[in-house]
């Protein structure tokens, strides 16, 4: 029988419910369990897609392509496992199955209002036993966090939904733990907040177990507070545990661990009647002693990175989540403190000299200053100007650079200006009727539609010069004579011994491949709508602008790569969505080790090139045409690209 915690908040939110529930899920992990997780959401949107990112934050994107809240990142990277688009409960996905089965008349003219709550009960139930790791099985522990605060008028169903799951599943299978808020008030800590949340709460149905004090400072909560809120939340003094500002979040899970939260779920739970095999404790064990030495090399770490990241959105930076963990993950790994300055890429433009010179000259001030400039990812053409501008100053003056999504694109438009001479090289989502389109809308995705319409999802990506690019070029995958099985897997030593066979130079230069252990084909996640345009391409390699890595028909640009530059990267894909603590992304690795110096950089490529394993489970690193369908990604009629099989939907 599967274990449940349900994670729910009060007082305020986004006061650090997502870490407490990883962190929580981390150190049951570190027991040899299996954790898996699911975020609820109260609002109506179907997925958060199509959610402005400075208000909600980014989009995280899961390998069958799912737009989903950030906080599935986090577990992500926390607990080290690969969660699906179900792992996001919405108030809009539980009403659209709900009204679903109400118009094909599966309630038998019964109203649907008490359908609502036995909706999310049976989504959960059936979400928390899919396995979300390697090992296949059915996850120990499944970890719910409930979005918003108790009292929210939109989170109401699923406050009900959840006082009646506690007594399907049965008192040893659930568990609450409240977060909520103590404020510090002239040096006082509060305890009214807590005290009212939680009344609120027992008044739902709901009696937490545990209550995780927030405290927005490094004050630790004092013992008074404590025996407070234990006095009138109805726990005892070991149930209140306090949670306050830390160095890193890194460190929460030891904060947490500290106050014997282990111990406590471990008997309120009865965990000793879960059987843990002997190699999964070790496992356990193992996590448990890389992440305290992780915690520990962080604290005393005095050398500086510095990074610029030239971004769109730079006023609200949970808009780039993902990007900053991938980069504190690879500064942990060369061991280097890290500094990240952030530079709004519009005020690196001439007007902005104008209209706002201090800012203007902070902007390049800071970029000229920089051991490395990352340019991630976003839509509009508000701000990519400024981008071209600092991709320039980083290929001209041999700073290590990297870009993401629109920063791979705006690379190539650096160069179809400045090393082409095409002053006019534009991207259609910015200039639809340009002469010279160098970035190119794609042509199966959907105009009319927005959310869940862009490539999304895990995709291969063929590094160049290697046999299975030999293989795409020459083979359709699929037809009768090809070495390329049903799965996409080419049998690389019968083409290693065929005379067509040669190991082009990219294969034998590219950091990005060494980065990714030297293997012929890699896989990242995919979140966009435009591309490099395919009839460009020969101009832009036949004058030194080399794309190291393709899809597997060698039609769409996926990673492009300078071979006379300490550091110059660019991809499509998204790799810091598949970073992990443990496991940096392989193209943030390589730039925070070349902004650190040439020497940490080849140390590195020689580290990864022998010991990277990449972090998705076997069974998802295959063909794109498999994962097409998997996704559900169908392209709309009249697409130019060929190849593709996928049904069309009308």
């Amino acid at each position: 029988m599967t274990k449940y915690i349900l994670i729910s908040g009060g007082v305020v939110s986004g006061i650090g419910k997502g870490i407490i529930a990883s962190s929580t899920g981390l150190l049951l992990k570190t027991t040899g369990l299996k954790v898996t997780a699911i975020k609820i959401d109260p609002y109506m949107n179907i997925d958060a897609g199509t959610m402005r990112p400075t208000e909600h934050g980014e989009v995280f994107v899961l390998n069958d392509g799912g737009e989903v809240d950030l906080d599935l990142g986090n577990y992500e990277r926390y607990l080290d496992v690969t969660l699906s688009r179900d792992n996001n409960i919405t108030t809009g996905k539980i009403y659209r199955e709900v009204i679903e089965r109400e118009r094909k008349g599966e309630y038998l003219g019964k109203t649907i209002v008490p359908h609502v709550t036995s909706a999310i009960q049976d989504w959960i139930e059936r979400v928390s036993k899919i396995p979300v790791d390697n090992s296949g099985e059915e996850p120990d522990i499944c970890i719910i966090e409930l979005g918003g605060t108790v009292g929210d008028i939109e989170s109401a169903p699923f406050v009900e939904a959840m006082r009646q799951f506690q007594f399907r599943v049965g008192y040893d299978n659930f568990a609450l733990v409240h977060v909520s808020l103590v404020p510090d008030m002239h040096g006082e800590q509060k305890t009214k907040p807590t005290q009212t949340t939680v009344h609120a709460l027992r008044g739902l149905g709901l009696l937490p177990d545990l209550i995780a004090c927030r405290l927005l400072a490094p004050r630790l909560l004092e013992n008074t507070t404590k025996e407070k809120i234990s006095m009138f939340c109805h726990v005892s003094s070991n149930q209140v545990l306090g949670v306050h500002d830390v160095s890193s979040v890194y460190h929460v899970p030891l904060l947490l661990q500290s106050q014997g939260i282990v111990d406590y779920l471990r008997k309120r739970l009865n965990l000793t009647v879960l059987n843990v095999p002997e190699e999964m404790s070790q496992k356990g064990l193992s996590i448990e002693a890389r992440w305290k030495a992780m915690t520990k090399a962080q604290e005393r770490c005095y050398d500086e990175v510095k990074i610029v990241l030239v971004g769109k959105y730079t006023e609200f930076k949970d808009s780039y989540m993902s990007v900053i963990k991938a980069l504190e993950h690879s500064a942990f790994r060369v061991q280097h403190k890290l500094v990240i300055q952030w530079v709004e890429s519009s005020n690196l433009e001439p007007p902005a000299q104008g209209s706002d010179p201090a800012k203007y000259h902070d902007a390049w001030r800071a970029l000229v200053g920089a051991s490395g400039i990352l340019v991630p990812g976003g839509f509009g053409q508000r701000g990519t100007e400024g981008m071209i501008l600092a991709i320039r100053w980083a290929r001209e003056q041999k700073v290590p650079f990297l870009g993401i999504c629109l920063g791979f694109q705006m690379a190539v438009l650096e160069w179809a200006r400045n090393v082409l001479g095409v002053q006019d090289a534009q991207s259609t989502e910015f200039v639809p009727d340009t002469p010279n389109p160098f970035i190119i809308f794609m042509p199966e995705i959907s105009r009319s539609h927005m959310g869940g319409t862009m490539r999304l999802g895990l995709r291969p990506t063929v590094f160049q010069g290697t046999a299975r690019a030999q293989l795409s070029s020459t083979f359709t995958n699929g037809s009768a004579n090809s070495p390329i099985d049903a799965d996409g897997i080419a049998n690389s030593a019968d083409m290693l011994g065929s005379p067509k066979f040669a190991l082009e130079s990219p294969a034998t230069w590219s950091k990005a491949r060494q980065l990714y252990g030297n293997v012929d084909r890699m896989w990242e996640r995919h979140r966009h709508r435009y591309e490099v345009n395919p009839e460009k391409v020969p101009q832009l390699e036949a004058s030194g602008l080399t794309f190291v890595g393709k899809d597997e028909r060698g039609e769409r640009m996926q990673i492009l790569e300078l071979k006379d530059h300490p550091f110059f990267l660019g991809l499509q894909p998204h790799p810091e969505l598949c970073s992990r603590p443990l496991n940096p992304s392989p193209p943030f690795l390589g730039f925070i080790a070349a902004a650190c110096g040439s020497s940490v950089l080849s140390e590195q490529l020689e580290e990864q090139a022998q010991n990277y394993r990449p972090p998705h489970p076997e069974g998802s690193m295959v063909s794109e045409e498999t994962l097409r369908e998997r996704t559900m990604e169908h392209p709309v009629r009249g697409g130019r690209m060929s190849g593709w099989g996928t049904p069309v939907a009308d």
